[in-house]
């Protein structure tokens, strides 16, 4: 299986699971691909009761620009496949701290360590984290499988 082939099939899995409910799947698709693209520290942040600037705030931290932006990239090719409308991106190809992706009902934060901790989005509102299953992390286990298990990267 290739690696398109791979993140197809599992973005697939998240974002056509009927039991969870839109936007809800797409936040957890984005996550899924956040982890498997090494990225750290995921959260997904209920924002529904909290503010209308998105249902969703997906979190994750990235070790390098290189590795965010890629993250970023593959988002936003995941969410056109599956027929999402991005709104607007920032921060994308550039020596950043932070990434954003504004997907209208989510809203994808992709940040440098340091600066995760200086903006502290985290902590921001006191609303839920969803809870984000372990299969959705990079594994080192998948690196001696064929890719067809979780974590292909």
């Amino acid at each position: 299986m290739s690696q398109n082939e791979f993140i197809n099939k599992n973005v697939d899995e998240i974002a056509d699971n009927k039991e969870l409910e839109f936007p809800l799947n797409i936040a957890m698709a984005s996550a899924w691909i956040l982890g498997n693209f090494k990225g750290i520290n995921l959260k997904v942040l209920d924002m529904r009761k909290t503010t209308s600037l998105a249902d969703y705030f997906v979190l994750a931290s990235a070790t390098n620009s290189a590795m965010a932006n890629a993250m970023s990239d593959e988002i936003g090719k995941q969410m056109k496949r599956k027929g999402q409308t991005i709104v607007s991106k920032e921060g994308l190809h550039q020596s950043t701290d932070w990434i954003l992706i504004d997907a209208g009902d989510i809203i994808v934060h992709i940040f440098d360590e340091s600066s995760r901790e200086a903006y502290d989005i985290d902590n921001l509102w006191s609303v839920p984290s969803v809870d984000i299953p372990n299969e959705y992390y990079y594994s080192d286990e998948a690196e001696s499988t064929s890719g067809d298990e979780k974590g292909y990267f």
